[in-house]
């Protein structure tokens, strides 16, 4: 039996799933990886870290899952999270790790660009938000802080084109994440001159651009050998976790949004034209030519609830987050909406959309004597998931938003789904578990496609079936509105005190 495979490089694991031409999921295999963070603001991954456990990981899947049942791997289909730079030297070697999304130290000179004519140009040109997670000012940075590293680098690579080069030596970069970097004109598909002006660039500097559906060179013949395929196995560059994720909740059409709730996570929604958002507030990224995903992206989804849960969570014995994240969410349960008036504030990684403030921090508010811990874990879930509503607020600025198509980690918590079809007032859609995840579920999708399954992604889009529901209950909706709205003044009223404690933490 042919199959397909798909392999996400995300920002903390490997994920590798297998596929029939039916889109029957034949298998799946997961592996991490950490994130460093050296300093404040500082999020870097090491890019051979990534690349061993994606080849072990993948090896182990094909010689335990593939191999013995004789499915022949026709086609290789890759994502990746955005927003990352490495810079290689002369030889195609890291210097230093990779700068992943997270990274906020390139803050001051987003700052400085945000409010400029060039920034306001810059944002029409790119549809990429002026805030320090875009390489374009991570690489200004460099050139700025550290010219040692920025004169040594031959190109500025993201962690999937590095990884790309490592199998196949081509440095190619497709448009989707291209589109990420703040440095590609995504109305006529080239590098912008005036943003790689500006980080002090040329274009040879860069990887390739190509589209989504790419063919790259064929492996190299060692991995050939080593994973136990044929030359003939076809490789597709594929797109980013974001657009592969929307296009895999079937999200197409008007009225529809898709909702990640990954480490990270955002809303967004699938058009033919750039959304024009004078405040700079959401990001227009290209999935295909004259397809845009159009929303806005927030740091702390499971990353937050991760760190709630290791600082204050039960562990009876090593190693089980992931049931103690389930017991938290039980007795999360057991509290009514509204926490009882106590509010999170989740912006434990700064903040991205809609407020793009870098030196956003996480608060509780509202603490009182009769607080339990119970309270804090449904205010931390409720803080996380208003993030994600003033990101659907301020896209239906633009977008009519009539239901919603959940996908993620935490999207497979029943306790988490009906509390955000709560909070928006709109039935949310998820898979059945036993399903992919929609970011594999893309990648076949995109597959298939270039394969002539599918006469285009549209079409494909419409395979997509969610199966569960749930429907928001109308009285819980009002107590949100009346917390949310205190939440949405609290992150306009500390904007001062962010800068001011982020101005300490720097001095330490």
């Amino acid at each position: 039996m042919d199959c397909i495979i798909t392999i996400e490089i995300g920002t903390g694991a490997i994920r590798v799933v297998a596929f029939d031409l039916e889109g029957n999921m034949l298998g799946s295999s997961k592996g991490s990886y950490p994130t460093f963070h050296a300093k404040p603001n500082y999020s870097e991954q090491d890019p051979e870290q990534i690349f061993i456990t994606m080849l072990y990981l993948f090896k182990n899947f094909l010689n335990e899952k593939i191999h013995p049942k004789k499915y022949e791997v026709i086609c290789i289909c890759f994502s990746s999270a955005m927003h990352s730079v490495l810079p290689i030297d002369k030889n195609g070697v890291p210097i230093g790790n990779a700068m992943v999304w997270s990274d906020n130290r390139a803050k001051n000179e987003a700052d400085e660009l945000k409010n400029s004519e060039l920034g306001k140009s810059l944002y029409k040109a790119t549809g990429t938000p002026i805030h320090a997670m875009s390489p374009l000012n991570k690489i200004r940075w460099l050139n700025n802080n550290d010219q040692d590293r920025f004169a040594a680098s031959q190109k500025f690579l993201s962690i999937k084109t590095y990884i790309i080069h490592q199998l196949t030596g081509e440095y190619v970069i497709d448009h989707s994440v291209a589109s990420a970097t703040g440095m590609l004109n995504i109305h006529s598909l080239t590098w912008y001159d005036d943003a790689l002006n500006y980080a002090g660039i040329t274009k040879d500097k860069l990887a390739d651009l190509v589209p989504v559906f790419h063919l790259p060179k064929k492996l190299k013949k060692e991995y050939q050998h080593s994973l136990g395929l044929h030359d003939s196995v076809k490789l597709i560059i594929g797109s980013s976790d974001g657009c592969m994720a929307t296009l895999g909740a079937g999200v197409w059409g008007d009225g529809k949004a898709t909702v990640t709730l990954e480490e990270s996570g955002a809303v967004r929604v699938v058009g033919k034209e750039v959304l024009q958002d004078e405040k700079q507030r959401l990001f227009n990224y290209l999935l295909c030519e004259g397809n845009y995903i159009s929303g806005g992206p927030t740091n702390n989804v499971g990353s937050a609830f991760e760190w709630y849960a290791k600082q204050f969570g039960d562990f009876k014995e090593a190693f089980e987050l992931e049931d103690c994240i389930k017991n938290l969410i039980n007795d999360a349960a057991k509290v009514p909406a509204g926490s009882c008036g106590l509010i999170f504030l989740p912006y434990l990684q700064g903040e991205r959309a809609p407020m793009w403030n870098a030196d956003a921090r996480g608060v509780y508010f509202g603490l009182n004597i009769k607080h339990e811990l119970q309270h804090l874990i449904r205010a931390t879930i409720e803080g996380i998931l208003y993030s994600i509503y003033s990101i659907g607020k301020t896209l239906e600025e633009h977008r009519t938003i009539n239901s919603l198509s959940a996908n993620g980690s935490f999207a497979s918590y029943p306790v988490w789904m009906q509390m955000m079809a709560d909070i928006f007032n709109k039935p949310v859609h998820i898979k059945q578990n036993s399903g992919p995840d929609s970011v594999a579920c893309g990648s076949y999708l995109l597959s298939a496609t270039e394969m002539g399954l599918y006469k285009n992604l549209e079409q494909a889009a419409q395979k997509v079936k969610l199966l569960e529901k749930h429907l928001p209950q109308k009285q819980n909706h009002n107590v949100y509105m009346k917390h949310y709205a205190i939440f949405e003044r609290l992150g306009i009223k500390l904007f001062d005190e962010f800068q001011a404690i982020a101005e300490l933490q720097q001095d330490n």
